[in-house]
């Protein structure tokens, strides 16, 4: 039987710290053979990372995937960077889908923003008469609008149109959270019926190394009493993770000895800083550089809870962060300051405190209460998180699930 060959399109990859990753690398030990359109990485510092440039490594193979990189403007740090970068991608894009030779049996686009990348699959699937499968992670043109705190119809339009386009186009879409599904089916303009064939649940799966672990090397978080609380991750605006200056401030004023250990790195991550040095909170926090994600429960071992955090907007209410299921799969308590799914999935499973997104006192009494609990309630919550996500963020069935929608 002949091989059969995906393309991945996805702005982000390896050595970038995406979930694709491990995707591609599970499809290649499934049996197919999988190249990956990407960009230069980037993400999330901003620059260009070491030994990667436009005239360095722009195709190479890692774990049996066949890298193409892209020609692409480094985001760095601010929002006209961001659109350079945005748009360069897709700009490539298109010259790279008019001369390519490259003939894939379908296309898989991992959407994470911008969903402009989705227009390279889109392009190629009509060009070459294949199947076009997306993976949507953030809502677009509602993420534009959070992010850039652009409202005007003149720009957030034709972002919308593109958006309907794109999902017209599709032969599947996968989506990481349940609520997208009706935003989404409104977009296609097709009948309840119909938006549940297309539009398919699939939640995001943690990667195999995020497991709870029995003991750790020492890191660069102290064992010194103070109750550790862990957050991990892209440090940027829709994190909202300037509530935890003002949580700090309260469990100042009770004198309580608690830690936001902070691990990774992002466009926030220096506003965030000055807000902590003008605060004068600078003790309840520990910056910790990006790591590599194999690393990550390493950390998590001694965290005491784990930090689960987003501002307060519609889309994000509607949004699982990818985080949700590595700290699960940990099997640690898990704090949320988020709105919507987040809140119900960690309520459900009993394995953590939430409290609303920007909801700075709540937020602080959650900290309290667990603190004020036994071990063994904590240890519980921490088993509750483990076993939820053994049951509904099974990788194997979930791999299983979307294979069979790949070749249509």
């Amino acid at each position: 039987m002949e091989q059969k060959h995906i393309l991945i399109v996805s702005q982000y990859f390896y050595p970038e710290q995406f979930r694709i990753n491990d995707i591609a690398v599970e499809w290649v030990r499934r049996g197919y053979k999988v190249t990956v359109l990407t960009g230069i990485p980037n993400y999330p510092q901003g620059k260009f990372f070491e030994g990667y440039g436009w005239r360095k490594r722009r195709r190479e193979t890692w774990s049996g995937i066949d890298i193409i990189r892209l020609p692409i403007v480094a985001r760095g740090h601010s929002s006209v960077g961001l659109i350079l970068n945005y748009l360069s991608f897709v700009v490539s894009g298109f010259f790279w889908k008019v001369f390519t030779k490259l003939r894939p049996d379908t296309i898989f686009t991992y959407e994470v923003s911008p969903m402009t990348q989705a227009l390279i699959g889109v392009w190629l699937s009509k060009k070459r008469k294949i199947p076009n499968i997306l993976y949507v992670t953030d809502l677009w043109p509602q993420n534009v609008e959070i992010i850039t705190g652009i409202h005007s119809k003149l720009v957030i339009g034709p972002i919308g149109k593109m958006v309907n386009y794109i999902y017209r186009r599709c032969d599947r879409i996968f989506i990481s959270s349940k609520s997208f599904k009706k935003d989404i089916g409104s977009r296609i303009g097709c009948s309840e019926e119909e938006a549940n064939e297309k539009v398919i649940y699939w939640p995001q799966y943690a990667e195999d190394f995020y497991k709870p672990l029995s003991d750790a090397p020492q890191k660069e978080i102290p064992r010194d009493g103070v109750f550790n609380i862990v957050f991990a991750g892209n440090i940027g605006y829709a994190q909202g993770l300037g509530i935890l200056v003002d949580a700090a401030e309260r469990l100042r004023d009770k004198n309580l000895s608690v830690r936001f250990n902070m691990i990774g790195d992002g466009r926030f991550k220096q506003v965030l800083i000055d807000k902590i040095e003008s605060s004068g909170t600078g003790k309840y926090f520990n910056f910790i550089d990006r790591k590599p994600a194999e690393e990550i429960p390493e950390y998590f071992f001694f965290a005491d809870a784990l930090l689960i955090c987003l501002s307060k907007s519609e889309v994000f209410s509607m949004t699982i962060p990818a985080k949700t299921q590595s700290c699960m799969a940990c099997g640690k308590p898990v704090l949320v300051s988020a709105d919507g799914e987040v809140q119900e999935i960690i309520s459900e499973s009993g394995s953590g405190l939430v409290s609303d997104a920007e909801d700075a006192e709540g937020l602080t009494e959650n900290i309290i209460d667990m603190m004020n609990m036994r071990r063994q309630k904590l240890l519980q919550m921490g088993e509750n998180a483990l076993k939820y996500s053994q049951k509904h963020f099974n990788k194997d069935r979930l791999l299983d699930q979307v294979e069979k929608d790949l070749f249509i």
